[in-house]
């Protein structure tokens, strides 16, 4: 799994790729030229992100969140935890859903997260490495 950098995670560690993939497409992508998809497990990495997302050319941009139907729970791609959640209303950890769904952050509004179909083509936001 990739090391975890949200300790070092800041504006320009974020990189929005404005090319619309699928989320397994953008992940790859992400893990080749950069670390991962973004994680947010804090309030500042969401406004950071927030910020990188208002620039996308899609209505929702990619984030390394995964749901997995056989244990009915989020998770982060990499290793990153924390209790940090910013779901839009009637999303997220409170409903179960089918396989096959991922995060994504809105682009503009609330830029809160939202559950869409991992095949759908979206922008997203690889984090890099610092410096």
């Amino acid at each position: 799994m990739p090391p975890d950098n949200n300790q070092d995670l800041t504006s320009g560690n974020l990189i929005l790729i404005q090319e619309n993939m699928t989320w397994f497409e953008a992940m790859s992508y992400c893990r080749e030229h950069h670390v991962d998809l973004v994680h947010i497990t804090t309030g500042d990495i969401q406004k950071k992100v927030a910020e990188k997302a208002r620039n996308a050319t899609s209505a929702y941009v990619w984030l390394g969140l995964r749901y997995t139907c056989n244990f009915d729970f989020w998770f982060w791609t990499s290793s990153a935890t924390g209790c940090y959640q910013n779901w839009a209303p009637g999303e997220g950890s409170e409903v179960k859903y089918d396989c096959g769904v991922t995060g994504a952050i809105q682009a503009t509004g609330g830029q809160q997260w939202v559950v869409l179909p991992e095949a759908e083509k979206l922008n997203f936001i690889c984090h890099a490495c610092a410096g």
